[in-house]
């Protein structure tokens, strides 16, 4: 008995034993099994990282190429293969090569790398020569004109595919004769004597020292006008631009914003209407025509760029452009002193100053459509004039000529991204168009009605001190208001500027007659007169900056044609200053414009039908 207890006793251990390996060999293979899940997902994870990690280098390199291109100058293989030759007598407008700058978007690059990227306008992206600064008068060969092929190649008149707009009508061009240059002469003479030493300001209006933002730009234009036409030298040139930038970058600026509506042009300091000290508020017109001829000599002599850059940068144009490209004005509410901020412009001046904000890298979009406007017929041409009740808006709606001819003479009616086109092709078509509606019915009122006609807004020698010389206001043709909306017909003339500047713009005989009305209606030490009464009182005796500004600008053109001429900068501090501050933003100060900002070329519904 106690030897078969033994033997199950051993046969017990055995079965003990056996239990025993058999659990830890199931323990080393679950164990085993375990670590190799965990190496073989050690790996896969390693695998997966190492992808993502290519992936994510990948994804970069190809960002990192794009950036390349974008700031590359796009002479790859497919772009060449893909530009077309440029042909002298090829004048359409439609953009047939984009490059690849024009398709990044600057929101995804850094702050720093938006400021040098360089501008798009019409040459760098359709590859033809840009149209730079011709030269100056007495630098011109004897038969300069005769080379001149744009001025020679016959044109279909009318709306281009592109919208564009070739005038039925010739500008006038050449070198100028005797008495144009005895005319430059006098009203040059009048920044001559008008001008003030200590600060480089002219004065708006003869002896009284006050000016605005508008007249300092009408006396640029007379200082580029009468460099290029070779009545100063550039020594001159220099000390009057230098002087009068100095005094702008220093300006003491309407609550820290834009430069106040009014200086005083002895001292700088900021005054009110009646040369009192004291601020207004600020005028978007008189800043996008102050543009316009900052922009025009920032492209002529870039050596001054740098001054005119930082001059501007000192601006807050944050309330100037709102996101819809609205221009806004700012006044000072006589109650409660704050700053009230107002829609400003009407048709004529509202897309002529769009234009100046836009030759800087803004977005006006909405200031530079003609919408909405009106026509109303008189003597057979349909007028255009804004549409915006002034009932409701509170700002009349006057049809006059200057702010046609400033677009015209400065800027050709191209739009502000046009570099290239021929004086011929005016790609703001709409507005050369409307321009030869502006000149046709003055010409139709003299042949009708037999008044010789050149209507503006002017200056008159005292009360009211202005008026509205206008075409079409008040739901009324020919209409002669003060600021007030007082009628004064007595006050109704042909204005010195618009003669000279229609008689530049179109080569006719109506113009020849306007001509001969005030070529010689000038104080010879004083400067060209206002105008010439139209009820047979003689002249306006006054003298002002915009008249005689706009006057050299009429003549200039006559030589150069278009006044504004391409920039040949592959950077601006205006778009590179700033970028690592919050200031830009700020101020909205904008990025240098691609092919997408530009303003669009319009052919408005109206005018479809009309001109059809």
């Amino acid at each position: 008995m106690l030897s078969i207890n033994l033997e199950i006793r051993k046969f017990a251990i055995g079965i003990g034993v056996i239990l025993v390996i058999c659990g830890f060999l199931a323990a080393v293979l679950i164990l085993g099994e375990a670590v190799g899940k965990t190496v073989v997902g050690n790996i896969a994870q390693e695998k997966a990282r190492a992808q993502r990690e290519k992936d994510l280098q990948d994804n970069a390199d190809k960002i990192n190429a794009r950036q390349q291109l974008s700031l590359g100058t796009g002479t790859g293989e497919d772009f060449l293969a893909s530009e077309k030759i440029y042909d002298p007598a090829n004048f359409d407008m439609e953009v047939t090569v984009l490059s690849q700058q024009s398709e990044t978007n600057l929101q995804q690059l850094p702050s720093l790398m938006r400021g040098a990227i360089p501008v798009e306008t019409m040459a760098t992206v359709t590859g033809k020569p840009k149209r730079f600064a011709p030269p100056r008068m007495c630098e011109m060969p004897e038969n300069y004109f005769d080379t001149l092929e744009d001025l020679n190649v016959p044109m279909q008149a009318g709306y281009q595919k592109d919208n564009s707009y070739v005038r039925r009508y010739k500008e006038r061009r050449g070198f100028l004769n005797e008495r144009e240059i005895a005319a430059a002469n006098v009203a040059w003479g009048y920044f001559e004597k008008f001008t003030q030493e200590t600060t480089g300001l002219a004065n708006s209006v003869g002896g009284y020292p006050s000016t605005t933002l508008w007249d300092t730009a009408s006396y640029v234009s007379g200082l580029v006008s009468a460099f290029e036409l070779c009545l100063i030298e550039k020594p001159e040139f220099d000390k009057r631009m230098l002087k009068l930038l100095t005094t702008l970058r220093n300006l003491k600026l309407f609550r820290n914003e834009m430069p106040n509506k009014v200086y005083h042009t002895k001292t700088g300091a900021q005054v009110d209407y009646t040369n009192k000290s004291g601020e207004i508020g600020y005028s978007a017109l008189d800043i996008g025509r102050f543009l316009v001829w900052m922009r025009i000599c920032r492209n002529r002599y870039p050596y001054l760029a740098n001054t005119i850059d930082h001059m501007l940068l000192r601006w807050d144009f944050s309330k100037v452009v709102d996101a819809d490209g609205v221009l806004y004005g700012a006044s000072v509410d006589k109650e409660t002193k704050e700053t009230v901020y107002s829609q400003e412009g009407r048709l004529g001046y509202e897309e002529y100053a769009a234009k100046g904000f836009a030759l800087w890298g803004f977005k006006p979009y909405f200031a530079h459509r003609a919408e909405p406007y009106l026509t109303t017929n008189i003597f057979d041409v349909r007028v255009p004039y804004d549409g915006r009740d002034p009932r409701i808006f509170h700002s009349q709606n006057y049809v006059v000529t200057e702010s046609y001819l400033l677009d015209g003479l400065e800027l050709d009616w191209d739009l502000p991204h046009d570099d290239t086109s021929n004086n011929q092709v005016h790609t703001d078509g709409w507005r050369a168009e409307f321009a030869d509606r502006i000149y046709q019915v003055q010409q139709n009122r003299f042949e009708i009605v037999g008044y010789m006609t050149a209507r503006s807004e002017h200056n008159v020698k005292g009360p009211p001190y202005f008026t509205y010389d206008t075409i079409f206001s008040d739901g009324y043709p020919w209409n002669t208001v003060t600021p007030r909306g007082d009628y004064a017909p007595e006050h109704a003339a042909v204005a010195t500027k618009a003669a000279f500047g229609l008689w530049a713009l179109w080569d006719t005989p109506y113009t020849d007659i306007l001509y001969e009305a005030v070529i010689e209606l000038f104080d010879p030490e004083r400067g060209f007169y206002e105008g010439l009464y139209e009820g047979g009182n003689g002249y306006i005796e006054i003298q002002t900056a915009n008249n005689n500004g706009i006057l050299l600008a009429s003549l200039l053109h006559k030589v150069q044609g278009r006044i504004l001429t391409a920039s040949n900068a592959t950077s601006e501090v205006w778009f590179t200053q700033f970028r690592d501050r919050d200031l830009r933003i700020e101020h909205g100060l904008p990025d240098p414009p691609q092919k997408s900002d530009w303003l669009p070329a319009y052919r408005h519904p109206a005018q479809t039908k009309e001109t059809q």
